[in-house]
């Protein structure tokens, strides 16, 4: 099968939303605090055929964490449930213009599959061009789903906890305020500042304002130097429950740095731990 790009446009997509392999997945995500409910967001109006992409079921049950990462064998079967076969090109989307997708993008790659972009500008960039949404249900024709392999894109938290000790590269994607401790976390219980030797680059400095697109590659790529990236030396990214830290992930991708992982657990489990270490700014 050919390759497909990690981000597609809006204007790609509407050229290619009646191919057979394609499949769209409603990947959005709202936390408590903002009171919106994703799932009855997306009965009301999604993309024409897309599927609602749940990460409180596509997920591991016994974590009392939410949204944390399932078995193969759970995510195999429960894509397999949204019509999503190997030979599916998931395009995965959400109402923010980028703040969740960029997990699903990342579980079909740690999942050992290639073949998922993600929508650049998401809803925003598609109802900004004025392209069609619907509430009518999509059908879903269940399809075989089979993990073949799995990558090395996530990390856990006695491995980050090791590479803090030994200070190797830590992003966090959160605000700069809750990375330094000035700012309330959103995750109730969990403590303020950040893990000991990580640097703050927040997600939304990497999207453009208005369309809520990734920006540019050489843009990036500013942005990870500024934020004291070296690109020859691997780089753990967290940051308040593993949703942005995908977009880190992804704008990595971009600009072709690929020694990457994932700290699943990010802050809501570092945070709540008080036998991990924590830094604030002073």
């Amino acid at each position: 099968m050919s390759a497909v790009p990690n981000l597609v446009s809006h204007e790609w997509l509407a050229s290619h939303i009646s191919d057979p392999d394609i499949v769209i997945v409603d990947a959005t995500v709202h936390l408590p605090d903002t009171g919106r409910n994703a799932k009855a967001e997306y009965l009301s109006e999604h993309l024409p055929g897309a599927r609602f992409f749940d990460m409180d079921v596509i997920s591991d049950p016994d974590n009392p964490r939410p949204r944390k990462i399932p078995s193969a064998e759970r995510f195999a079967a429960e894509v397999g449930k949204l019509g999503i076969g190997n030979g599916s090109h998931v395009i995965a989307y959400d109402t923010l213009g980028l703040y969740s997708a960029a997990r699903v993008w990342w579980l079909f790659r740690q999942f050992g599959h290639d073949r998922v972009s993600v929508l650049d500008g998401g809803m925003v960039s598609w109802k900004k061009a004025r392209l069609p949404v619907t509430a009518e249900p999509s059908p879903l024709d269940p399809a075989t789903f089979i993990v073949t392999a799995q990558r090395d894109l996530l990390i856990r938290r006695d491995e980050v906890l090791e590479q803090s000790t030994q200070r190797a590269q830590i992003l966090d994607a959160r605000t700069q305020g809750r990375w330094a401790g000035t700012e309330v976390d959103r995750y109730p219980g969990a403590r303020a500042g950040h893990i000991p030797g990580s640097r703050c680059l927040y997600w939304g400095d990497l999207l453009d304002p208005d369309s809520r697109m990734l920006l540019p590659a050489d843009v990036l790529k500013s942005k990870f130097t500024a934020a004291g990236y070296s690109p020859d030396q691997p780089v753990t990214l967290s940051c308040g429950s593993g949703l942005t830290a995908c977009i880190l992930a992804l704008a990595m991708e971009q600009i072709g740095s690929k020694n990457w992982k994932v700290y699943d657990g990010s802050w809501d489990e570092w945070g709540r731990n008080q036998d991990l270490p924590v830094e604030v700014e002073s």
